[in-house]
């Protein structure tokens, strides 16, 4: 392992977005400023988002709070995409069906593209670094690519990313370190918002 450094990455679930997905609510704005206030003064050092406006405009928000040396910038790999698509016989008896109808919702064209991206979110975004120091990455996304990346770094079957609720502008946090398991050192935390700002989208039987 000489040579290598550790990784920490950090995750966020862009905040709450319009219904046509052009821009952020007035929640989302709030949302993605509170975070970059908590993050400001962290060893972050880059910040990478997804496509979609919603991700664009979160890490904007979160990139103004960490300073103008954070570079924020756009990355098809963290986008949000359906990580795996898993046979029906890889899933728990007791709710393969349910599982299965909800991936019958995604295009041919998903189908193809989601798992290669994920493929490559992992090569890019998991792992130790090569060489170097320590690094601190921040990825702004959603939440399907978040669960596929705490699954991962449990080692849990690779389905898993369907059974994870993350919420918008939450904060989870992946160490890998040379010679060490993968660490899930954060979760979904949601300490820097208030009440009415968690599980925004979410029935009222998640909120917690």
């Amino acid at each position: 392992m000489t040579g290598t450094a550790s990784r920490y990455l950090y995750l966020t679930r862009h905040a709450e977005a319009l219904p046509d997905q052009s821009g952020l609510t007035e929640n989302g704005f709030r949302q993605a400023g509170l975070l970059g206030e908590r993050l400001r003064g962290s060893p972050i050092s880059s910040v990478h988002h997804g496509p979609l406006p919603g991700a664009a405009r979160s890490a904007a928000l979160i990139g103004e709070r960490l300073g103008s040396g954070v570079p924020v910038t756009a990355d098809d790999l963290a986008g949000d995409y359906p990580p795996y698509f898993p046979a029906e016989s890889e899933l728990p008896p007791d709710s393969a069906y349910y599982l299965s109808r909800f991936l019958d919702h995604f295009s041919p064209e998903e189908r193809a593209w989601g798992p290669q991206l994920a493929a490559g979110a992992l090569t890019r975004f998991a792992g130790p670094m090569a060489a170097g120091k320590a690094a601190h990455e921040l990825l702004v996304t959603g939440n399907f690519l978040i669960g596929w990346l705490v699954s991962a770094a449990l080692d849990a079957p690779r389905w898993r990313w369907l059974s994870q609720n993350h919420a918008h502008a939450a904060l989870t946090v992946i160490r890998y370190t040379p010679g060490r398991p993968n660490s899930v050192l954060l979760l979904n935390d949601m300490r820097h918002l208030p009440e009415e700002l968690r599980w925004t989208g979410f029935p009222a039987e998640l909120h917690f």
